[in-house]
């Protein structure tokens, strides 16, 4: 069963940014506070680089107990580990060096210069979740999963008509055909993101304002990715002006 969707507008990106930094903060405080721990899949992307920098920046950053949050990412490209493409590189310049955090609670993708092949980095990835499931599941809940939106409406490195939206039966996959480089890729699947209590979709800019309008008006998530995003309890598209231009104006919430 899946949650309501919202759609909040902030007036630009710097303010949608620090908007969601503040959110994310202040939830997380509450679920650790509430539940003893929290599990939060990361994205990458200039706005979600730039709330996670947010976050660090912030004086409430130390209101959170970083001991007890799990990081996860919904994907990475399949590059070398000191690779600055690397989602984990630069939500760790951004943040995660920044806070008292264990290190085995950062779940990073393996990454090309590995031991790995990418076929086997996707079976470990699969296996690390393994050692996080609950509830009969081959994976952890996430209790807040941020997703950001491509121009072509793809989410994490599930492309439009591709095999890789349509998967069901595993938890990750090796992506070999991105449209957008590098070619070679690793993904959680629609399955685990959708297991996340909340997805949060952050994302500007006039590019993005087609694919948002389309999701929000049903087109299939095959051919749109981001219309499939759908969290258990809630799935908020958090946007700037620029991205709400097609947004019909009843879906817009006044408040989170």
């Amino acid at each position: 069963m899946t949650g309501e969707r919202r759609v909040l507008v902030h007036p630009d990106r710097d303010a949608l940014v620090s908007a969601v930094a503040a959110r994310f903060l202040s939830k997380t405080a509450d679920l650790v506070a509430d539940r003893g721990k929290a599990h939060v899949c990361l994205t990458g992307g200039s706005v979600g680089i730039g709330v996670l920098a947010a976050v660090g920046d912030s004086a409430t950053r130390d209101s959170v107990d970083w001991s007890r949050v799990h990081v996860w990412w919904g994907d990475e490209r399949w590059v070398p580990a000191d690779s600055e493409d690397r989602n984990d590189k630069q939500a760790r310049d951004a943040l995660l060096d920044r806070l008292e955090i264990p290190a085995e609670n950062v779940h990073a993708f393996p990454a090309s210069d590995s031991s790995l092949g990418l076929d086997e980095a996707a079976d470990a990835y699969a296996r690390e979740l393994a050692r996080y499931s609950k509830k009969g599941l081959p994976y952890p809940r996430f209790d807040i999963t941020f997703l950001g939106v491509g121009p072509d409406g793809h989410i994490a490195s599930l492309f439009p008509d591709r095999s890789g939206i349509r998967e069901t039966e595993r938890s990750v996959i090796a992506v070999r055909d991105s449209p957008k480089p590098p070619s070679e890729r690793l993904s959680l699947t629609r399955p685990v993101l959708n297991s996340s209590a909340r997805i949060w979709l952050v994302l500007a800019g006039a590019d993005k304002a087609s694919a948002l309008g389309l999701a929000l008006a049903g087109a299939s998530y095959t051919e749109v990715p981001a219309a499939g995003a759908k969290g258990r309890k809630r799935t908020v598209f958090f946007v700037d002006q620029d991205a709400s231009a097609e947004v019909p104006e009843s879906l817009i919430a006044q408040e989170y």
